[in-house]
């Protein structure tokens, strides 16, 4: 099927999905975002602004971004774009099922894993791939989708993808697509620890990854992952050019020299904050379960304990009910021990 005639659906259009849908849309592809009636009404009455590190702008006025409240609007979609929260997976299934044409190509963007197993159990009659999202997209002033940090769009090998690969690269949203995605996906898992300490900090991320008080927590975390990891025998990929078993080290290391040798992690919009902490901030629930939360759940799977990893997704919970308590870094590495 020509390029052109295509139409593309964003099922859960919020930070994540409006950047991808927009950035589609721009690029000339039929594109409809569903989600919630807040955000039809904001792009309405403002309109759109896309932004990245790279200087790039790309204005949309509200008149010419189709966004629907209902997942009726899934009907004739050739592709399925999921970026609801995690817990929203299996909800998302069945309005798929409800709605969507058999032949529509399913597409997880979400955080964490076993998203894309979730929808392939409820979905038997589509095609369903995982990928992956490695960049921040933070919500500014003005309704700017402002992409913060680097990274390109990771996605499960597939014939199916054909069609699609000259769009996506035509939105600056290259698609890489990966044999081996688990190990990706347990590979940004470990990155997507820091959201957790990000939200508790209270800070925008690249002050809190520039601080080794903050940064020693994340090694806690990603060491606790990465023996849990092994012992159920997964190899997470290499993200961010760094191998995952030289992530703690480096994180370890005093600030200056941390800077010197990881700039690329550094490399974050100064304003750019953690979903997790965007979602505390506006009093909703977040997906920690599965995030650290996937670390314990795996640990009790093989009768072992991941300690740093429950007690940090205790802390996010109690933020979730009684709002969010800054903690210094060193407060944090005492509440993990």
């Amino acid at each position: 099927m020509p390029a052109a005639s295509l139409k593309v659906a964003v099922f859960g259009a919020r930070a994540i999905g409006i950047y991808v849908g927009a950035s589609l849309l721009a690029a000339g592809v039929d594109v409809v975002l569903i989600g919630r009636a807040r955000m039809r009404a904001q792009i309405a009455s403002q309109g759109l602004l896309l932004s990245d590190l790279e200087g790039r702008q790309q204005r949309l006025e509200g008149a010419h971004v189709p966004y629907q409240e209902s997942a009726s609007a899934l009907a004739g979609a050739d592709l399925i774009l999921v970026t609801v929260k995690s817990a929203d997976s299996a909800a998302a299934a069945h309005a798929i099922a409800g709605h969507a044409k058999p032949s529509a190509l399913i597409v997880s963007l979400q955080n964490g894993v076993g998203n894309a197993d979730t929808l392939r159990s409820l979905l038997g009659g589509w095609q369903v791939l995982a990928a992956m999202v490695p960049f921040n997209v933070a919500q500014m002033d003005g309704n700017r989708f402002h992409r913060a940090t680097g990274g390109e769009l990771m996605i499960e090998a597939d014939a199916r993808l054909e069609p699609w690969l000259a769009p996506f690269r035509q939105a600056h949203l290259p698609l890489q697509q990966c044999e081996d995605f688990a190990a990706v996906q347990w590979g940004k898992l470990l990155l997507n620890l820091n959201n957790a300490v990000n939200a508790l900090s209270g800070l925008a991320l690249k002050s809190e990854l520039s601080q080794r008080a903050y940064r020693r927590c994340l090694a806690l975390l990603i060491d606790e992952a990465l023996t849990v990891l092994r012992a159920a025998g997964i190899r997470p990929a290499r993200i961010a050019g760094v191998r995952p078993q030289l992530l703690p080290v480096l994180l370890r290391l005093p600030d200056v020299v941390f800077k010197r040798v990881a700039a690329a992690l550094l490399k974050i919009d100064p304003e750019a904050r953690s979903s997790m902490w965007q979602d505390l901030q506006a009093g909703r629930l977040t997906e920690v379960d599965y995030l650290n939360g996937a670390i314990v759940r795996l640990a009790e799977s093989l009768t072992r304990d991941a300690p740093a990893n429950r007690r940090i997704t205790a802390l996010v919970h109690a933020a979730e009910q009684d709002g969010v308590q800054p903690l210094s870094g060193a407060e944090l590495y005492r509440a993990l021990h």
